[in-house]
């Protein structure tokens, strides 16, 4: 596709079938890394069976501390048709899945909706993305899409600016999660899984806790009453934060604490992680897998 705006980068680059010109670097083929049964996500996500996720390569926002840097800063994985991943949904489905969870699959918007438009699962789509999104591209997803699970990382732009060299995220982010909430109406929880609705993840970085109360109050003041609010206390140093020697750690219990006295203050529902998730074994091993499913 020429003129790519499929990101809030509007870097309206050239994209061949592999390789772009752009921010990204991607082309319009999807690549994934992985695709499978993941079952690390929020409970109403993963349940009993697993959610069934598909990891894409690449990334519109390139967060320095990238849990998925292996593949958000690469191309590392294997390039699919739209009938390539369409195929992947129905084994997903077929093997057990709660959901169909398209990781970080922005960049391959166009695609996505192609292969939806060949196989549209019977069970829940869930859009996990950065929360960095162009709202024309959210508004061509909003017929696929089911559930969204966002992140809203950054409240404050020089935060942003440092670790994503994007000053504008917090607005952007802010309303994109807003068009998201429009969008589904409510939460629609059945049998302990999200069929339709949204989940913001705010993920707590090391010497960052002023990022975080000011993203909870922004949460807290922007969005619906009662949004649900996933805080993740997972950060393991990884990617590329040479330059960023306050990323070298794993975040306290004194800083966690005070972003989850913060989330209680101001009322917020959701999910909370064990601090001990901070912990390698939750990255997936991004091996080129794929579902068995007939």
């Amino acid at each position: 596709m020429e003129g790519c705006v499929l990101c809030p980068r509007m870097c309206g680059a050239v994209r061949g079938s592999l390789r772009g010109e752009g921010f990204c670097g991607c082309g319009r083929l999807p690549v994934i890394a992985r695709a499978a049964l993941h079952m690390w996500e929020e409970p109403v996500i993963s349940g009993s069976a697993g959610s069934g996720t598909i990891f894409f390569s690449g990334c519109g926002l390139g967060c320095v501390f990238c849990q998925n840097y292996d593949i958000s800063a690469s191309l590392r994985g294997r390039a699919v048709t739209p009938e390539g991943l369409a195929d992947i949904m129905r084994r997903l489905e077929n093997s057990g899945a709660h959901n169909i969870s398209f990781v970080t699959g922005t960049h391959y918007a166009d695609a996505i909706m192609q292969a939806l438009r060949l196989y549209r699962p019977g069970i829940p789509t869930v859009w996990n993305s950065g929360g960095y999104e162009n709202i024309e591209t959210l508004r061509a997803l909003a017929d696929y899409i089911d559930v969204w699970l966002p992140d809203y990382k950054f409240a404050l732009p020089q935060v942003a600016q440092k670790y994503a060299c994007a000053p504008d995220y917090p607005s952007v982010a802010l309303r994109a999660v807003q068009f998201m909430c429009g969008q589904t109406g409510g939460n629609v929880i059945e049998d302990g899984i999200m069929k339709r609705g949204v989940i913001v993840r705010h993920l707590v970085l090391p010497g960052n806790v002023r990022n975080s109360v000011a993203a909870l109050r922004k949460i807290s003041s922007e969005l619906p009453c009662g949004t649900l609010v996933s805080i993740m206390s997972q950060y393991t140093p990884s990617g590329n934060i040479a330059a960023f020697p306050e990323l070298g750690r794993r975040i306290t219990e004194r800083e966690y604490s005070r972003v989850l006295d913060t989330a209680d203050s101001l009322g917020i529902e959701g999910f909370k992680q064990e601090l001990s998730s901070a912990a390698e074994e939750y990255v997936p091993d991004f091996d080129l897998s794929e579902p068995d499913g007939e």
